[in-house]
C-alpha cells in the first residue's frame, strides 16, 4: 500500500478521493493541529528573512573586509554562526515541526491531543534559540562546528525537542490502523536519531570534553549526521508524502521506500568520519567512513528511482503544482549532492576539496537545495488546507521558486568550482597563499550575489505567506497558484 491511500472496508481508497468521509477526518485533523503548525512556520519565515541577512553580510565581508567593520557585532566569526543557527534550528526546525508533524498527524489518521504542549515546545524552541543567537553575536561561541550555541541556551532547546518528541511517538502510538507509512519511518527514525547525536555531542565535546582526537571525531560525527540523519529523513518522508498526494498516484515501490530507509540508517551514521582525512585518526576508521559513504550510494539510487517512477508521465501536470515544482527540484539535488558527497569522501578527491570552499557550496547543497526547498514545497501545500484558502499571488510564488533556484544553484557551482581551483592552487608549493586568496575574490563575489537572488525569493515568500495569513477571508485567484481546488491536490 502507498502513501497516499487507506484501507477501508477492504478497498483501496487514495486520500485524493471525494470520499466525504475521509475529507472530513482531514479537516478535523488540520483544525486540531493548526494553531501550532501555523506558529512553527510563522517562527521559520521570521528565521529564514534574519538568518539571509546574517549570511548575506557574512558573504559580503568574504570579498570586502571593510563592510560593516564599525562594530565588533558584525565580524564575519560572528554573523556566520549567527547565520547558520538561524537557518539549521530557526528555519529548519520549525519548518520541520510545522510541516513533518502536520504530516504526521495525518498519517495517522487521529485529530492530536494535547495540542498546547506543541505551543509551549515552540515557544521554548524560539525563545532559547532567540536567546543563544543573541548570545553569538554579542561573543559567546564555543567555536564548535554546529554547536556554536552557548550552553545557557540549550536547556530551553532541549526541553523544546522532548516535549515535540513525544507528542511525535504518541501520535503514533494511537494512530488508526497498522500499517506503517514511508513518511512516518522516516519520521519517527529522525525523531530517535536527533536527541541521540545532540545529547552525545553537547556531553563529549561541550559538558565533559572528549581528550584529544576522540572530540574531533565526536564532532564530525555529530555534525554530518544532523544533516543525513535528521534535516534528511524529514525532507525524505516529506517528499514520499507530498508526490503521491499531488499526483493522485501511489509511490512506485513501497520495498524500495523502506530498503531506502534502512540504508540510509546503516551507512549514514559512519559517514561524517570522512571530514578527517589525513588527520591523526586511526586508518580503520578513515576507511570505514569512506566506504560507508560510498555505500550511501544504495539509499540514494533507491530513492531516485522510487520518485522518477513515481512521477513519470505526469511531468507536465506536476509543473502546473508549485509544490512539485519545489519538490522535485530538492529531489533532484538530494541526487546530485549525494553522489558529489560519496565522491568527496574519496582520498584523492578529498585531498583537493578539503578546507576549500567547495565544502562550504557542497553544504548550502544539500541544507538548501535538497531539504529547504522540499520544506517550501510542503509550506505551499499545506498552508491552503490549514486556513481554507488559496495563496493570493501566483506571481510571488513564481519569484520564490525562481530566485531560490537560481540564487542556489548560482552560489553551488561558484563554490565548488572556485573550491576545487582554490583546491588545486593550494596544493601547489610554487603558488603563494596571497595568490590563491586573491584568485577565489571573482567567485565570491558570485557568491554574493546568488545571496541577493536568495534574499528576494525569500522576501517574495514572506509577503505571500503573511498577505495569506492575515487576509479577512478566503482569497480567490483565477489560477489558484497551489490547485487547491483542484481535485488532484486532494483539497480537503
Amino acid at each position: 500500500m502507498s502513501e497516499s491511500t487507506e484501507q477501508t472496508a477492504g478497498t483501496v481508497i487514495p486520500y485524493t478521493t471525494n470520499d466525504p468521509s475521509i475529507r472530513a477526518e482531514l479537516s478535523e485533523i488540520d483544525r486540531s493541529i493548526r494553531t501550532a503548525s501555523v506558529f512553527f512556520i510563522v517562527s521559520a519565515v521570521g528565521w529564514l528573512i534574519l538568518g539571509t541577512i546574517f549570511a548575506l553580510i557574512a558573504a559580503i565581508k568574504l570579498h570586502e573586509p571593510s563592510f560593516a567593520a564599525g562594530t565588533e557585532y558584525s565580524t564575519f566569526g560572528r554573523m556566520r554562526a549567527a547565520h547558520l543557527n538561524a537557518m539549521a534550528l530557526g528555519f529548519g526546525n520549525n519548518m520541520i515541526f510545522g510541516v513533518c508533524l502536520w504530516i504526521m498527524a495525518r498519517l495517522c489518521r487521529a485529530p492530536i491531543r494535547h495540542g498546547g504542549l506543541l505551543l509551549i515546545a515552540g515557544a521554548f524552541w524560539n525563545i532559547g534559540l532567540t536567546v543563544g543567537i543573541a548570545g553569538l553575536i554579542k561573543g559567546d561561541i564555543t567555536s564548535v562546528e554546529w554547536l556554536e550555541i552557548p550552553s545557557y541556551a540549550t536547556p530551553l532547546l532541549a526541553i523544546s525537542y522532548i516535549l515535540v518528541g513525544i507528542w511525535g511517538v504518541m501520535a503514533f502510538r494511537f494512530r488508526k490502523g497498522d500499517h506503517v507509512y514511508v513518511s512516518q519511518w522516516y519520521f519517527l527514525g529522525a525523531l530517535f536519531w536527533f536527541p541521540w547525536l545532540y545529547v552525545i555531542a553537547q556531553i563529549m565535546i561541550i559538558w565533559a570534553p572528549a581528550q584529544g582526537v576522540v572530540q574531533s571525531i565526536t564532532n564530525w560525527w555529530f555534525a554530518h549526521n544532523v544533516l543525513g540523519l535528521w534535516l534528511t529523513p524529514m525532507a525524505l518522508g516529506t517528499a514520499y508524502y507530498l508526490i503521491p498526494k499531488v499526483l493522485g498516484r501511489p509511490i512506485y515501490s513501497y520495498y524500495l521506500s523502506v530498503l531506502g530507509f534502512w540504508s540510509l540508517a546503516l551507512f549514514y551514521n559512519w559517514a561524517g568520519v570522512h571530514h578527517l582525512i589525513g588527520g591523526p585518526v586511526p586508518v580503520w576508521l578513515i576507511s570505514a567512513g569512506i566506504v560507508a559513504s560510498v555505500m550511501m550510494v544504495i539509499p540514494v539510487v533507491v530513492v531516485a528511482i522510487n520518485h522518477h517512477m513515481t512521477v513519470v508521465g505526469l511531468h507536465r501536470e506536476g509543473w502546473r503544482s508549485p509544490t512539485m515544482r519545489f519538490v522535485v527540484f530538492g529531489a533532484i539535488n538530494y541526487t546530485f549532492v549525494s553522489l558529489i558527497g560519496s565522491a568527496m569522501a574519496l582520498r584523492d578527491v578529498n585531498l583537493v576539496t578539503h578546507f576549500t570552499h567547495f565544502t562550504v557550496g557542497h553544504a548550502h547543497h544539500g541544507a538548501y537545495g535538497f531539504f529547504a526547498m522540499i520544506l517550501f514545497g510542503g509550506v505551499y501545500y499545506m498552508m491552503p488546507r490549514m486556513l481554507h484558502r488559496e495563496w493570493p499571488s501566483a506571481s510571488l510564488i513564481k519569484i520564490h521558486f525562481w530566485g531560490s533556484a537560481l540564487g542556489i544553484l548560482l552560489m553551488v557551482f561558484a563554490l565548488q568550482i572556485g573550491g576545487w581551483i582554490q583546491g588545486l592552487q593550494m596544493n601547489n608549493p610554487e603558488i603563494a597563499f596571497l595568490e590563491v586568496v586573491q584568485n577565489t575574490m571573482p567567485w565570491l563575489k558570485a557568491r554574493s550575489i546568488s545571496g541577493f537572488l536568495l534574499l528576494v525569493a525569500h522576501i517574495a515568500f514572506a509577503v505571500n505567506f503573511f498577505w495569506m495569513l492575515f487576509a479577512a477571508g478566503k482569497i480567490k485567484t483565477k489560477d489558484t497558484p497551489t490547485l487547491f481546488n483542484a481535485k488532484e491536490e486532494g483539497a480537503a
